[in-house]
């Protein structure tokens, strides 16, 4: 890396966190508890140009590489904002990837700019409650009319759902072969049309500022020109987004670690309990220091990834190492945080309890520790698939 580009990075640094800083525990604590969505947070993103990160300058973002935006994320986790924050912003970040890359000039010039300045809030609609992490087999089915497509289906865990305009929705056009799978399915970037979609929001365990939702989509016409890309391709567009979303991922969960071990260790400093401040314990301290070490590890490999994802050369292993290690760093540390504030934890004011139940989702999300292990297992170590 040049010294430009790490000045790049720091300056990236430096801005995003002072200005992630600026929305403390307590504001993210009240979203959290009023289930209501941090807008106060994103406009504040979306007037510093950060929304528009990865997207070209032509089309109104700031053009930066993954790896700056990687430790912007890292930073807005780190603040205490964790996945509500981290989710807010991040669906800026990687969803627009196929657009940027594959999308129409028509598209671009018309939905880039909504995109960088914060207009526009987009979904992400892949997942789907019968397919589980086999793709291949969604059902929801597009039918091609004059002029456009009919759209009919389910999504489930779709994030934003509840306050975005548009969704990146993949739909089958196409009937599932054996021999190529994954073929034959096409992203549209269609209207979130309240007459055609029905949205049920799911009540869950952690990160409740930010709306997830089940859909129900009935008769929802796109138009032509709403197709990214070509026809029956669109899985393999979708390719350009899980990188990014994998690294963006690991660094999220790097900085809810980051964020839950600042409040153990000033804790463990000025908790005294038999005359002692609890932190000169090595039972304390160790496992405090473990994750110290856990974190900065997962960030040179989450660093690793993004370099290679910014000079257009393979990545897949090195992303999935990333979430897997930032994952399981960053709950660690929420829960040796979680050990060193004792009873106290369970108290919303200390904010460990909040960390806690966001990072667990990493385990699981946006794919399980258990992918990560059978892709590394067959494509990087050459073992039978698995599964």
């Amino acid at each position: 890396m040049s010294e430009t580009d790490q000045s790049n990075v720091e300056v990236v640094r430096e801005a995003t966190r002072a200005l992630a800083r600026k929305f403390d525990n307590n504001y993210w604590l009240d979203k959290d508890n009023k289930h209501e969505y941090p807008w106060e947070f994103v406009k504040a993103f979306a007037a510093g140009g950060w929304l528009g990160a990865m997207i070209p300058e032509e089309y109104g973002g700031i053009g930066l590489g993954l790896k700056e935006a990687a430790v912007m994320m890292g930073e807005i986790s780190a603040s205490g904002a964790g996945m509500s924050g981290g989710s807010a912003v991040h669906f800026y970040v990687f969803p627009p990837a196929p657009i940027v890359r594959y999308g129409s000039e028509e598209m671009k010039r018309e939905y880039l700019p909504k995109l960088a300045s914060g207009e526009m809030l987009m979904a992400f609609g892949v997942t789907e409650p019968t397919a589980g992490v086999d793709t291949s087999r969604i059902k929801t089915k597009a039918t091609k009319i004059n002029g456009g497509w009919v759209i009919n289906g389910q999504k489930v865990f779709i994030t934003n759902a509840k306050n975005a305009q548009r969704i990146l929705l993949l739909a089958r056009t196409s009937p599932r072969r054996d021999d190529k799978p994954l073929h034959g399915m096409t992203l549209f970037f269609a209207e979130m049309d309240p007459e055609r979609i029905t949205i049920r929001e799911i009540d869950k365990l952690g990160r409740a500022a930010i709306d997830t939702n089940e859909l129900f989509i009935d008769n929802l016409e796109v138009a032509d020109h709403e197709v990214v890309g070509e026809v029956d391709k669109g899985f393999y567009y979708l390719l350009d987004g899980l990188n990014p979303e994998r690294i963006c991922v690991a660094m999220e969960g790097i900085g809810l670690g980051r964020a839950a071990l600042d409040l153990a260790t000033n804790y463990a400093n000025e908790r005294i309990v038999f005359d002692r401040p609890i932190g000169k314990n090595q039972a304390v301290a160790h496992p405090l220091a473990d994750s110290w070490i856990r974190l900065e590890a997962a960030e040179g490999m989450a660093m690793k990834a993004a370099d290679l994802f910014d000079a257009q050369q393979p990545c897949g292993a090195e992303a999935a190492a990333a979430k897997y290690l930032g994952a399981e760093a960053g709950f660690d540390a929420c829960d040796r945080a979680f050990s060193t504030f004792g009873g106290y934890a369970y108290a919303k004011e200390y904010h460990i309890e909040r960390l806690w139940r966001e990072v667990r989702l990493l385990r699981n999300a946006p794919f399980s520790q258990e992918m990560v292990r059978n892709y590394i297992s067959q494509q990087v170590l050459g073992l039978p698939r698995s599964y």
